[in-house]
């Protein structure tokens, strides 16, 4: 009953993205002229931590609904669960490039996710211009697409966006996010201005590392896919019922016996796996009291097992690590 996923959760990179069916009518986007500029490499550490996350059923259908609908993904749980990561898993299992990534603060504002303006610079570089005789003053020079901004590029595949912890926002982000996730578009008003004066393209620079520069149309960026967002939230606060309804909502549990045993022999080596179980059995007495998130276990089971092996106590040990977020004892 698995053979409608694209996404199949098991960190082998394919290409099944082109068989992903097109999207209903009111989903379609028709921007363009297509971007084709090489996306920038992998990081060594993303690529390690996209290798070894683990997907369970539920996850793989709703990550699966939210490519069909394209709609973005909303993931809520405990700190430390892998919401993060399963944006780094999709990308990098469908060839879709590295992972955008747009944290978000409660001074985080639409424009800050869509573009930035130099404008100080531009005028200094005009005045500049002006003393020298110097006519270069190109605005593209100015502007750098943010992250939701080189997400919405013309591609032919979609870009993988994680927006981090929505629910620090401020309280208007949500619904001013609502009018782009449909549109799948918007508009730099200095290029459009630019446009008047028949500049009608302009190249401008991408949040991308390494960011080559990209044309923009008329001062529009307007979707061809339209990208595969995951928006994270640690349930500190609630969203507009406008908002709920344009996402795919999946919440992620923390993991069982059974899964951190899986993560352990996935993430470390099959020595430190082998002597797992005492400290597994201990991090799951102490995980609901003090919020602990799999990291911790991983570094407890790592340390541990280096330590004991230089004589040091690895029940103190893993104690300390594991109990570490818990109340003072009065």
């Amino acid at each position: 009953m698995t053979d409608w996923w694209i996404f199949h959760g098991t960190n082998e990179p394919h290409d099944r993205i082109a068989s992903l069916p097109p999207p209903q009518r009111w989903r379609a986007f028709d921007g363009g002229p297509l971007v084709d500029t090489a996306l920038p490499a992998w990081s060594p550490v993303d690529v390690e931590r996209a290798s070894f996350y683990q997907a369970d059923p539920h996850v793989l259908d709703l990550v699966n609904a939210a490519l069909y609908l394209r709609r973005p993904l909303l993931v809520t749980g405990k700190p430390g669960v892998g919401k993060s990561t399963l944006a780094l898993s999709v990308a990098y299992e469908l060839g879709l490039g590295p992972v955008l990534r747009w944290p978000i603060t409660s001074r985080t504002t639409l424009k800050d996710g869509l573009y930035t303006y130099d404008a100080i610079r531009r005028l200094h570089d005009v005045s500049t211009a002006k003393e020298h005789e110097d006519a270069e003053t190109d605005i593209g020079r100015y502007i750098t697409l943010g992250p939701l901004g080189t997400a919405l590029l013309p591609r032919k595949r979609p870009r993988v966006l994680l927006i981090d912890e929505i629910d620090k926002s401020d309280i208007d982000l949500p619904n001013d996010l609502l009018n782009v996730f449909e549109e799948g578009e918007f508009t730099i008003p200095e290029l459009e201005r630019a446009a008047r004066n028949e500049q009608t393209e302009v190249h401008v620079s991408t949040a991308d590392r390494g960011s080559t520069e990209v044309p923009v149309q008329e001062g529009r960026v307007h979707c061809h896919a339209f990208p595969f967002i995951v928006l994270t939230s640690n349930q500190e606060r609630e969203f507009p019922p406008a908002f709920l309804r344009r996402c795919v909502p999946l919440q992620i549990l923390p993991p069982g016996e059974d899964d951190l045993i899986r993560i352990v022999q996935a993430r470390l080596d099959a020595d430190v796996s082998r002597e797992a179980a005492d400290v597994v059995a201990e991090f799951l007495r102490q995980r609901d009291a003090g919020d602990l998130a799999t990291d911790h276990l991983l570094n407890a089971l790592y340390l541990t097992f280096h330590a004991a092996r230089a004589g040091g106590n690895r029940e103190r040990l893993a104690q300390l690590l594991l109990s570490r977020l818990q109340p003072p004892t009065p």
